[in-house]
């Protein structure tokens, strides 16, 4: 699929890139935010997608224009594995959280490029890009213990993460939240910590203008009226921790033939 330009008011773009995973490799999105000449690619993928990837990003942001940063939501190989290319070939600074500077580096980052890779606090941070303020929000055990997302106030794009993934659905934006929801249930039951940490997610986005909830998997969520019910959704599910005390917590697997 071609990329999506998901925002555009002449100087400052947000867009939506093709997915370059195939095989066995879970579906994946890349997003790119532009201001002026500056960029900022998010969760930029494994090795196997990183040429392609690194080319269409330079390509958007065009000749005399640079890629500054490479936001890192967390430590997913599907999100870090090839961040040692993406510093290696630009001046860029990849940010993750603080949790994981001392773990990224296990994927390879060359000793000259390591200096790039900052910590992000547990509070979050704002981030300049080009004339914008970017701001890098927390979402800690959703799933990952140091977990971030970033808000465009801009474009007014919320981009997720793993938050409201879905996986293998054959449209770029939910057409119909019901009808998409169970897409969704399975993945967010099992990968995110629990329902108190949903709740307080759901809490600070009901705060944000937001007119997209953009996730690394799957399909993105239009309107003010879909991001609400994805909203609505999250706070009530159980998940994680909730569903295993139910079902009784950790117990010894059974033995082959009993």
């Amino acid at each position: 699929m071609a990329a999506i330009v998901m925002f555009d008011d002449g100087s400052h773009r947000n867009v939506l890139l093709e997915d370059y995973s195939d095989g066995a490799a879970v579906q994946a999105n890349q997003h790119l935010i532009i201001d002026g000449r500056s960029g900022m690619i998010l969760d930029p993928g494994g090795h196997k997608v990183y040429s392609k990837v690194l080319a269409e990003t330079l390509q958007r942001i065009g000749a005399g224009g640079r890629l500054d940063h490479v936001f890192l939501s967390h430590q997913d190989p599907d999100i870090v594995a090839a961040v040692n290319g993406w510093l290696m070939t630009t001046d860029a600074i990849a940010h993750v959280s603080k949790l994981w500077v001392r773990f990224v580096p296990h994927f390879g980052l060359d000793r000259l490029v390591i200096d790039r890779l900052k910590g992000i606090p547990d509070a979050g941070q704002w981030m300049r890009l080009g004339d914008t303020e970017l701001a890098i929000v927390p979402a800690h055990f959703l799933h990952s213990a140091g977990n971030f997302q970033v808000y465009d106030p801009r474009s007014r794009i919320l981009y997720t993460g793993d938050l409201g993934a879905s996986v293998d659905v054959p449209y770029r934006e939910v057409p119909d939240f019901d009808a998409h929801a169970p897409n969704m249930l399975g993945f967010h039951q099992r990968y995110m910590a629990s329902g108190s940490a949903l709740r307080a997610w759901a809490d600070m986005a009901r705060g944000l203008d937001i007119e997209i909830i953009a996730p690394q998997h799957g399909a993105l969520f239009r309107g003010k009226e879909m991001v609400g019910k994805f909203i609505d959704w999250i706070s009530t599910l159980e998940a994680g921790i909730d569903l295993l005390t139910k079902n009784g917590g950790y117990a010894m697997p059974p033995r082959s033939g009993t």
